[in-house]
């Protein structure tokens, strides 16, 4: 009669809920309103490529930065037209903010921000950050039960963005609107000027495109199938935890 095995027998992986409905629609809604923001900002930009400080920018003001216009590659449209590149912009923008504002509510009273972003005392120490620095600088992604919570560098980058870089980025869209100049003439106060809102726009929106990059580049190092399903249909295989 044949001896039972010593090898232990592996535990089949545990398939989880990780993110809900309106996580996941708000993300891939957000994903493509914001391709057709940037594109289509980039054809507005192409108008005038330059970018000041203050009240006032025009060709005799000078500009603190220069650049050449956008390649037809990135615009939307694919070429120079700067009624159509406004139509594309203005038609996503409400859509962008409303979203953006539901999901900002939904976070707050339906628990997400209180569960999976807020920071643990714990997760503030200057040990802990210290440790997920380099765990993210190795690629040591967290395995286990770990892998279902968000690290201190994701939370801080998803409040960041979400409650920072966003607002910003809508609230300096609407002070280079000569209507809301009317409407709420306290926009041009506070960002400084409407050249100044436009720069900000400008850099907050390259600092998006950074973000994107290194979200992506992050997902295809976790394992893309398994974070891109999760994102899909919310379930979510957790990684074995290491021994």
């Amino acid at each position: 009669m044949d001896s039972a095995s010593s090898e232990p027998i592996a535990a089949e992986p545990k398939l989880v809920l990780r993110h809900k409905g309106p996580t996941r629609l708000w993300h891939w809604l957000n994903a493509l309103l914001l391709y057709v923001l940037f594109a289509s900002g980039l054809g507005i930009f192409n108008a005038h490529p330059r970018l000041y400080w203050g009240h006032y920018g025009a060709n005799l003001d000078r500009p603190w930065l220069v650049l050449e216009r956008f390649g037809s590659w990135i615009t939307l449209p694919a070429h120079y037209d700067l009624a159509m590149s406004r139509h594309w912009h203005l038609s996503a923008a409400p859509i962008f903010a409303f979203a953006l504002l539901f999901y900002m509510v939904w976070s707050l009273f339906g628990g997400h921000l209180a569960r999976d972003l807020a920071f643990r005392r714990d997760e503030l120490a200057p040990r802990h950050v210290w440790q997920d620095i380099k765990d993210h600088a190795r690629l040591r992604f967290p395995t286990g039960e770990a892998a279902l919570r968000y690290n201190m560098l994701q939370k801080a980058s998803y409040i960041g963005v979400i409650f920072v870089a966003l607002p910003i980025l809508i609230l300096t869209g609407l002070t280079m609107s000569p209507g809301m100049n009317a409407a709420w003439p306290w926009l041009v106060d506070l960002f400084g000027g409407r050249q100044s809102a436009r720069s900000i726009h400008f850099i907050t929106a390259f600092m998006l495109v950074a973000f994107f990059l290194v979200h992506m580049l992050m997902v295809v190092l976790a394992g893309p199938l398994n974070e891109i399903r999760s994102m899909i249909s919310g379930r979510y295989r957790v990684p074995e935890a290491r021994r």
